[in-house]
């Protein structure tokens, strides 16, 4: 295949060079070296053309210096929109135009509107600085986002060619790559700051070793570094978690850390909630429909309701229900199948209702179905709960 690669800084180089090793490849940078002088040339007649221009903030926002009391801002995508729509002019229509630029969730759709001959596909990369080319040959992940899977061949037969066997390959939404590189890299961060808040507190408290804590925590593979909660849904809950956070909070202003992520951690939690709420009233005006919310226990499999999130969702409800028979907004706080288990009854969604489940962000009309379930109702707030028990 014929490539074009425009941006050949600390990631584009030497990630172009591989690609030469198989490839024909052109590159063009104004202000490095290159194989051609201009974009049209990098791009004319090419199969594939890779974009991989800075996005920056000022240099204030690096981190270098500090940041926190700054103006948040999106990245510049100044240069990313000028490089895209010049070489936009020059693709030809079954050919892939590839953004590699780390940009935030949203961005991609928008600069689709300035590509109209060819196929635009988002393809960020996860590496890190002095392993680029290493960690392009056998990486994590490969992701590639697109519109319904357009142009995205070419680029699946470049890397069978190019990265390591049996590599995980994620195709998805431009959505869905932009998020997960960005979260990808803020998870990091979130990472390295909560080990180092163990290394203060450990300063502070004395007779503690950070590394048996860290070390003790990383090996936890199973819920801590492994796939477990890796789900999104109705947030956390039991007699443990919430309250734990609100201990540190405490722990964090007692040895006068300086800061309080905990905090953060506590009102995203509600906030959520709230917001989850918000959704569910929202539907319920629209389709003038009721609210039930089927799940109370904080977990699947469990009456339990310690911290249960699914009771500080219907804080936030304002609607009432007092007839199961009747169609009804229903959520279900942890998924279909653990909802209704264990059966001795049948419970019939009514017909005309809504089903939003959580765990799968699904909403869909309810033509009305057998569920066995042996279930409990509540009321709590005008609200019902239903809970298997």
């Amino acid at each position: 295949m014929k490539i074009g690669f425009i941006g050949v800084g600390k990631l584009g180089r030497p990630v172009s060079e591989v690609m030469a090793t198989k490839h024909k490849v052109d590159t063009y940078d104004p202000i490095a070296l290159s194989t051609v002088d201009s974009i049209e040339a990098a791009v004319k007649d090419k199969d594939i053309v890779f974009v991989a221009v800075p996005t920056p903030h000022e240099k204030e926002y690096d981190g270098r210096y500090v940041c926190s009391d700054l103006e948040p801002k999106d990245f510049d995508y100044t240069l990313l929109r000028e490089v895209v729509t010049e070489a936009n002019k020059y693709m030809y229509k079954d050919a892939t135009l590839v953004i590699i630029s780390t940009v935030l969730p949203g961005t991609i759709k928008e600069i689709k509107k300035l590509v109209d001959r060819t196929n635009l596909v988002y393809n960020p990369y996860l590496i890190a600085m002095g392993t680029v080319k290493e960690d392009f040959i056998a990486p994590e992940m490969i992701i590639i986002g697109s519109d319904k899977g357009l142009g995205i061949a070419k680029l699946d037969y470049l890397y069978y060619q190019l990265c390591k066997e049996n590599t995980r390959v994620i195709r998805c939404s431009y959505e869905e790559a932009e998020s997960i590189k960005i979260f990808y890299n803020t998870f990091i961060t979130t990472k390295i700051t909560l080990c180092n808040m163990i290394q203060d507190v450990a300063q502070k408290l004395g007779n503690m070793n950070t590394d048996v804590v860290t070390t003790a925590l990383a090996e936890s593979d199973y819920r801590i570094m492994g796939s477990k909660y890796m789900k999104a849904g109705m947030g956390d809950g039991g007699s443990c978690h919430p309250r734990d956070n609100i201990a540190l909070r405490f722990l964090a202003q007692k040895l006068d850390l300086g800061y309080d992520m905990f905090s953060t951690i506590i009102e995203a939690r509600e906030i959520q909630a709230k917001n989850m709420a918000n959704y569910l009233t929202e539907l319920s005006k629209k389709h003038n429909l009721p609210i039930v919310i089927l799940g109370k226990g904080f977990k699947p499999g469990l009456n339990y309701e310690d911290g249960s999130p699914s009771i500080l969702v219907g804080q936030f409800c304002k609607c009432t229900y007092d007839d199961l028979s009747k169609p009804a907004v229903f959520l279900y706080a942890h998924s279909e199948s653990t909802t209704f288990y264990k059966t001795n009854k049948e419970y019939d969604i009514p017909h005309g209702s809504i089903t939003v489940d959580h765990g799968e962000n699904v909403i869909m009309p309810h033509i009305g179905m057998d569920i066995h379930s042996n279930i409990f109702v509540t009321l709590l707030n005008k609200i019902y709960f239903v809970v298997y028990i």
